[in-house]
């Protein structure tokens, strides 16, 4: 058996052939039926044989198994055979282009990866070397990839990660997800690594396993998944469920596919058996936590580091050079990848941006923001730990580089190098305030969830997230729809888009407000006709130009969101928008403090707060300010905005004080002013201490992975050894059971040999005894110590024969049986024969002696003068 040469090489299926052995109905005759894909390692056999017990032996299960074992590459598999003992159903060894069928088990071949493509199954050459193979993970990928919501899998006793990221798959594609319950597994590795994805349905011993399973199938919601095309669910029914998700999470879901929610109320319900919609509905009032469990459904995320590389290689050469073309040092790269889920892709990213940095050898402030929906999917990429099976899609030298073996070897740590270019938040796309001046944005696989409606809200919403020229990254099966006019591609194959700076045709570029709390920056200039003013406008504008005061719109913070006037006598930045700052930072000596006071009273208390003769600067050019600070009125539930006013008061102009005025209100001026100044030091070392201890923990985190780096030896040649052990366990498993089936046929031919009553001697080439019958030693003298020894040296019981070694010799070397009548002392008469002894190869390896007792048959045929003769012999 061979496997072809590349996973590469995989397409389109060749022709499918039937499996051996039995005469199949073809996958495109046969109606739809689900198959179940079943991982396991170390202490599967027993699991395999716990499952299959707990089937029904009187039902067909109505599916088709395939078993995923990690099997030793240079031993020939008895996986099959052993299958067969506990299950009735017909089990075969997989082959290249055999039809999956129903009521049938596949078991893979060692040294293989096997795939599942268009219902048949496929070998191909393993491609990571023996130690890092994740056959569990790559047939489940493409199990899911080709059944979708018929694909099910279930993960036994096991060492490792092997399944935990092709669970992932099955999960996403709506499949079903069962586990075999840590306790009862021989090794719960593999196990406990499914249950940490929060991705299980069930969690059971195996043979409780198959129970459920079947359970699950024949429910009639199962059942619908199977049709093609299935019944549509009630509008009103599932905007019940979004109306019970909405109050539960707080995210609403009403305007997502619908096929969507009803693909996993379906999974939900045959998970419940429930018989109908309305007793799936009275589950979801009951039980809050089955809202929670529907919630984590409808937001499955299928990642992995830079999945699809193709993409990531034309993303890499494309686009990462052209985000630090014409950047000074120091300047800011920003990227948002949106749906993250557990990180992957935003680390892939910030690699790319890492890699591409050193290679300029020049520093910039990279940023890589990462936001989701799912908290726990959050808190898992923050934590910045991934399972072996999960970093597959790392190459050698960017696992090596950019992360660390944990000390007890679950999985990998992502440097710190890495850690500290993403800052990973939970946002809902749909409600919460985007991110803004970002230079590449990634949203893979998350807008095929939504509906056409809420797609065009979210498009827009990326474009006015990114800076001019900026990138949008895509999943292969989305696209930018009727937003052509805002995005230009780049390469459609890979869905890169660029930022248009300006719409086409005379469509407008749609005008976004600043969300609150997010900076605002101007958005590029439509392509519009040009525009005459009115008088009407001119005078206006005129007015406000020689009347309005500097004002500004704040967030609670001091940060500005929009400043108009000339604000230089007040603050350091030049008048107009700005894209950053605080106004707290940046108002000029004298008005620091009223404006922070006056901004946070105005918070506290929602009322207007102003300060008026203000005196800002110092000497000669001092200036009196009148300032007011008022809350904006909005319905709006987002964070609160404020107005800042600034204006010079009516007599402005101010001297210094001259001798003999107002001393001691000028002392307690320079007092307060003096405190200020001590209040200043203060933060100052403040900040001074904070910096020394962050560095200080900064140099234990190093030492920390300085001492991991130096174990990582270590923990691969420990990995290395626990994949041997694996593989010896199987192997073990394996050879017990064929010392059993060998024990119990020796067994049995002794039995068959003594019942009989035949004396028979085995010997070798050599004419030593091997072995014999207890019938033969009243032949010839043998005793159990007379094994190895020539059939010579023993004494014989016969009479008038002495030539059985030299006769047994003639027949080894002529190759010609012999058959002759010989008499013992007690006389008896037996048939001697003496036969070959071939091997199943038919090579002779010695002889067979066989006795049988004739004296019944001697006496029948001998007259009374023979016998008397023949009873006075010697």
């Amino acid at each position: 058996m061979s496997c072809r040469e590349s996973k590469l090489a995989i397409k389109q299926p060749g022709p499918a052939r039937k499996p051996a052995g039995g005469d199949k109905p073809s996958a495109d005759r046969e109606p739809p039926f689900p198959i179940v894909g079943i991982g396991a390692s170390a202490g599967g056999l027993a699991a395999f044989e716990a499952f299959f017990s707990g089937l029904p032996a009187d039902q067909a299960p109505g599916m088709a198994f395939v078993l995923i074992q990690h099997l030793a590459p240079d031993h020939e598999s008895l996986l099959s055979e052993l299958v067969r003992r506990f299950t009735r159903m017909t089990v075969y060894e997989a082959a290249e282009g055999m039809v999956v069928a129903r009521d049938s088990v596949y078991v893979i071949p060692p040294n293989c990866d096997l795939a599942i493509i268009g219902g048949s199954l496929h070998l191909l050459e393993p491609s990571a070397p023996r130690g890092q193979r994740l056959p569990i993970d790559f047939f489940l990928r493409s199990l899911a990839l080709d059944q979708g919501e018929r694909a099910i899998c279930i993960i036994l006793s096991g060492t490792g990660g092997d399944g935990a990221q092709g669970l992932r798959a099955v999960k996403g594609g709506g499949g079903l997800v069962l586990a075999q319950a840590p306790e009862s597994t021989e090794f719960d590795g593999m196990p406990r690594s499914a249950l940490a994805t929060g991705l299980v349905d069930f969690e059971l011993p195996p043979e409780q396993l198959a129970e459920r399973l079947l359970a699950c199938v024949q429910t009639a919601s199962f059942a619908a998944r199977l049709r093609s095309p299935r019944p549509r669910m009630a509008e009103e029914f599932v905007r019940k469920v979004a109306f019970l998700l909405h109050a539960r999470t707080g995210h609403d879901f009403s305007q997502y596919k619908p096929n969507t929610l009803q693909r996993r109320i379906e999974r939900r319900m045959a998970v419940h058996r429930a018989g109908s919609v309305q007793d799936y509905l009275g589950i979801l009032q009951a039980t809050p936590e089955e809202l929670d469990a529907l919630f984590r459904d409808l937001l499955i995320g299928v990642t992995g580091f830079f999945r699809d590389p193709e993409i990531f290689r034309v993303l890499e050469e494309e686009v990462v050079p052209r985000l630090f073309e014409g950047r000074a040092d120091g300047a800011p790269v920003r990227a948002w990848c949106a749906g993250c889920s557990t990180g992957e892709e935003a680390y892939s990213l910030a690699i790319l941006l890492h890699e591409h940095m050193e290679r300029l050898q020049r520093p910039f402030t990279v940023q890589v923001f990462a936001t989701d929906i799912d908290a726990h999917a959050i808190s898992l990429a923050r934590g910045g730990v991934f399972s072996p099976s999960a970093s597959a899609g790392l190459s050698e030298d960017r696992l090596s580089r950019y992360f660390t073996l944990e000390p007890d070897g679950s999985g990998y740590r992502a440097a710190k190098a890495i850690r500290d270019l993403l800052m990973f938040s939970v946002q809902d796309l749909i409600k919460d305030p985007p991110f803004s001046r970002i230079d590449l944005l990634s949203c893979r696989n998350l807008l095929i969830y939504m509906g056409a409606g809420l797609q065009k809200k979210v498009i827009p919403l990326f474009h006015y997230a990114l800076n001019p020229g900026g990138f949008l990254f895509q999943g292969s099966s989305e696209t930018v729809g009727d937003f052509g006019h805002l995005f230009a591609p780049i390469d459609r194959k890979s869905r890169i888009f660029r930022r248009r700076e300006e719409a086409r045709g005379g469509l407008p570029d749609p005008v976004i407000p600043p969300p609150a709390g997010v900076t605002a920056r101007p958005a590029a200039p439509p392509l519009r006709a040009p525009h005459k003013p009115s008088l009407r406008e001119i005078t206006e504008q005129a007015l406000l130009d020689q009347v309005a005061p500097v004002c500004a719109l704040v967030d609670a913070q001091g940060g500005i969101l929009y400043l108009r006037g000339r604000s230089g006598q007040f603050l350091e930045p030049m008048a107009g928008v700005t894209g950053t700052g605080n106004i707290l930072k940046m108002a000029r000596d004298g008005l620091r403090r009223e404006l922070a006071t006056a901004l946070h009273n105005a918070a506290r208390d929602r009322h207007p707060r102003a300060f008026t003769g203000l005196r800002v600067g110092s000497g000669s050019g001092a200036l009196r300010v009148d300032l007011a600070v008022s809350p904006v009125r909005r319905k709006s539930p987002d964070p609160e905005l404020y107005l800042v006013i600034l204006e010079q008061a009516k007599a402005s102009r101010v001297q210094e004080p001259q001798a003999g005025s107002s001393l001691e209100a000028d002392a307690l001026r320079l007092e307060l002013r003096a405190k200020e100044e001590v209040l200043r030091a203060s933060n100052e070392e403040l900040e001074t201490a904070n910096e020394d201890l962050k560095s200080s923990i900064e140099e234990l985190q190093s030492l920390n992975e300085e001492v991991q780096s130096a174990n990582e030896e270590l923990e691969t040649s420990k990995e290395e050894l626990q994949s041997v052990n694996e593989e010896l366990t199987t192997v073990n498993t394996e050879l017990q059971a064929k010392v059993l089936e060998s024990s119990r046929a020796v067994n049995d031919m002794n039995n068959l040999l003594a019942g009989t009553g035949i004396g028979t001697i085995f010997v070798d080439s050599d004419l030593r005894i091997l072995r014999f019958t207890p019938a033969a030693t009243s032949i010839i003298n043998l005793i159990p110590t007379d094994v190895g020894r020539p059939v010579g040296h023993v004494v014989t019981n016969l009479v008038g024969y002495d030539t059985l070694p030299a006769d047994t010799q003639a027949v080894l070397d002529t190759l010609v049986p012999l058959a002759l009548e010989v008499r013992t002392r007690e006389g008896r008469w037996f048939s001697m024969r003496i036969q070959l002894y071939r091997t199943l190869e038919n090579v002779i390896e010695g002889a067979v002696l066989t006795f049988v007792d004739i004296t019944g048959f001697k006496g029948a045929h001998t007259s009374p003068v023979e016998a008397d003769l023949d009873g006075h012999r010697p």
